[in-house]
């Protein structure tokens, strides 16, 4: 029987993004239900096993980064999965996991001095397919070290979530996707203003053979909720610009 027109670029897509590190054996297939981003990804999936780079818009906005990666570990890792938080000043409170429905015992906190620990941890931690997710914040990262962080996962199929809280300067990264987070004010509960679910602008400014884009979203009955979607068209040129 021939394959059909649509069975036989479907082969053809899932061939090439093989090929530029996205594996469909182990996790990297799950579906993270994140609504209208689900349609930015490569097969309408977000991509496992690689590497993703998660830039806060300004200091104020830190906290917010961790609470979007907090809500996408919360998908990623499942029922059992163990993940690693490496810094050397962490930015998470290890009890408002619970609020994304994480808790904090599948976590191990790796707190080092220096920065250049934090990237060797992460590249370790990256190799061990014992856990399920890296986390590390690390201000710095080049488009070598980058890769070599990707390289790893490839292998391991563990998902790496790099935050850079206080990048001075963005450069070309090997990374599959670069997010930039900003905080929006919480809900009004009983005319109560900060006390309702949390709420990010949330801007896929770079992802691999998907489509850049931002949304409005929020975490809401345990499952990011978006809220508005607006199409992206600039950022390419002003990273190979940066580069």
């Amino acid at each position: 029987m021939q394959q059909s027109r649509a069975d036989i670029l479907s082969s053809l897509q899932s061939d090439i993004l093989r090929l530029q590190g996205f594996k469909s054996q182990g996790n990297t297939t799950a579906r993270l239900n994140l609504g209208l981003m689900d349609a930015a990804f490569p097969n309408g999936v977000f991509p496992l096993g690689a590497i993703h780079e998660f830039l806060p818009a300004g200091e104020e906005d830190i906290a917010a980064t961790s609470g979007f990666v907090a809500s996408l570990l919360s998908n990623v890792t499942g029922v059992n999965g163990i993940a690693l938080w490496i810094s050397t000043s962490r930015t998470l409170f290890p009890p408002a996991l619970k609020s994304f429905g994480i808790s904090p015992e599948r976590f191990i906190f790796i707190d080092l001095k220096k920065e250049k620990d934090v990237w060797w941890a992460v590249e370790e931690g990256l190799k061990c397919t014992s856990v399920t997710a890296v986390v590390g914040e690390m201000p710095t990262l080049d488009f070598t070290s980058s890769r070599r962080l990707q390289l790893a996962v490839e292998e391991s199929c563990v998902t790496g979530f790099v935050i850079r809280p206080f990048s001075q300067k963005l450069t070309t990264t090997a990374c599959v996707s670069r997010w930039k987070i900003a905080s929006l004010p919480g809900e009004v509960v009983d005319d109560l203003p900060g006390v309702g679910y949390p709420q990010w602008r949330v801007e896929l400014q770079r992802v691999r053979n998907g489509k850049p884009g931002a949304w409005d979203v929020k975490w809401l009955e345990g499952q990011l909720k978006t809220v508005a979607e607006k199409a992206l068209h600039h950022f390419e040129p002003e990273e190979r610009k940066a580069g």
